[in-house]
């Protein structure tokens, strides 16, 4: 994922050929001088992610379950309430496309030892949003708070399990998110890179019917790690 930070980058030196002081000038042209005075605006997010599973086991296994993530690809919408200075709150919704890749240790045939976990997020996050003092054009701030995660491709109404090569989820989900990054005052929009971690609450496994199968027997918990890299425009 790192190639995509270089879209902040770019994003972040980019200039309009009409200003005539550049953003990291000593004494830059403000853009967008009264945006954040607006008590309700409105944006835009496209980004990626990496997401991963945290195993807590019954009995400590030989090898752990190995996850291997795909970079994923997110986009949804943007609601930001301003109830002080310095504190929004912020509403933004979101699909999010992922893939984990699950290998189990004590499989000869592979077809048993990997099971591959496609899942299509639907995202509802509630956050809170600290920001600094705009300097220039530039303001960092942190985000913090809860969300609610339905996956659509959980298989959680199917009889089959891994035994017929169908792993099954729980279709909802509940995290907490924290996370950092700045607002760039563009002349015509405000751009907002940010990064973020997404920790599960709750077990997310729904077991075999075999209670002692080798593929969740053993298992406690599994709760969902997740990245998010977002690029939002207001």
């Amino acid at each position: 994922m790192k190639k995509y930070l270089f879209i902040v980058l770019f994003f972040i030196t980019i200039e309009s050929p009409a200003q005539s002081k550049g953003m990291f000038s000593k004494d830059p042209i403000i853009n967008l001088e009264n945006f954040d005075k607006q008590k309700v605006h409105w944006g835009y997010f496209l980004g990626f992610n990496a997401y991963d599973f945290k195993f807590d086991y019954k009995n400590t296994p030989e090898k752990d379950i190995s996850v291997k993530g795909v970079t994923g690809f997110n986009v949804g919408l943007v609601g930001n309430l301003r109830l002080y200075e310095h504190l929004d709150l912020r509403f933004e919704p979101g699909l999010y496309y992922t893939q984990r890749d699950l290998t189990y240790a004590g499989f000869t045939n592979e077809n048993d030892a990997l099971r591959e976990v496609k899942s299509t997020y639907i995202h509802f996050p509630l956050l809170l949003k600290f920001s600094s003092e705009r300097i220039g054009n530039f303001r960092p701030y942190l985000l913090g708070g809860l969300s609610a995660t339905l996956n659509l491709s959980s298989n959680s109404k199917t009889k089959d399990d891994n035994l017929q090569q169908r792993f099954r989820m729980k279709p909802w989900t509940t995290n907490y998110e924290v996370g950092f990054g700045v607002d760039l005052y563009l002349e015509y929009f405000k751009f907002s890179p940010s990064i973020r971690g997404v920790f599960g609450l709750n077990d997310e496994l729904i077991r075999d019917n075999d209670p002692n199968s080798p593929w969740t027997g053993n298992i406690d918990a599994m709760k969902t790690r997740a990245v998010f890299i977002n690029f939002t425009f207001h």
